[in-house]
């Protein structure tokens, strides 16, 4: 739960790509862990590869071929985004002592941890610039949401779990394609710059 808060400060905190990734990488092999405690062998083993890996991976690649390296001008400085995050940690244990108790064998710490990440998350996609970084976001909101689900559902079939995995696994994939079109394109994957573009007369 450490290393997860860690991490999300580090999301908000640093501007180069690459570290993000590793870092929301890092959030997906934690996040693989949790399911063990359940006993979802499968859970786990997909978890780990699908958001360690294979997420990852994606993500390097559509940076190499955006050629994008770090988060120039975020819409908020990262500085201000560190102390954002501090306050967000201490609303999402707010928030946690305010809901009901969790079962015995559940760790207190992961309801605001999950919130705090989800709220990570959103941050990232509404601070940030860069589509890559965007996306991240994306990745760190879902970490959250499946952190949530295992604080809150001691029984969740596997196989809903598993949908959820399928379904982030199809949203990157697209994603990346995405933004490799849009630098392709545009030269740049500043979603700033998108939203000057107009028709040209004819």
């Amino acid at each position: 739960m450490v290393c997860l808060v860690l991490s999300n400060l580090m999301l908000v905190g640093s501007s180069r790509i690459a570290v993000c990734i590793r870092f929301v990488a890092l959030q997906g092999v934690l996040l693989g862990l949790l399911p063990l405690a359940l006993h979802h062998w499968l859970l786990a083993g997909a978890s780990i590869a699908i958001k360690g890996t294979v997420f990852p991976w994606l993500l390097f690649r559509a940076m190499r071929e955006a050629n994008v390296r770090r988060e120039v001008e975020p819409y908020v400085g990262f500085s201000t985004s560190l102390m954002i995050g501090v306050a967000a940690l201490g609303i999402s244990s707010w928030i946690a002592s305010r809901l009901p108790p969790l079962a015995p064998s559940i760790s207190p710490m992961i309801l605001p941890v999950a919130l705090f990440t989800m709220i990570t998350g959103l941050f990232l996609i509404v601070s940030r610039r860069q589509a890559l970084t965007q996306v991240i976001g994306y990745l760190a909101l879902e970490n959250g949401v499946f952190a949530f689900g295992l604080g809150l559902v001691r029984e969740a079939p596997v196989i809903v779990e598993m949908g959820i995995l399928l379904d982030i696994f199809v949203a990157v994939f697209v994603m990346g394609i995405t933004i490799f079109h849009i630098s392709r394109e545009f030269d740049q994957i500043d979603t700033e710059q998108l939203t000057a573009l107009k028709d040209t007369p004819s």
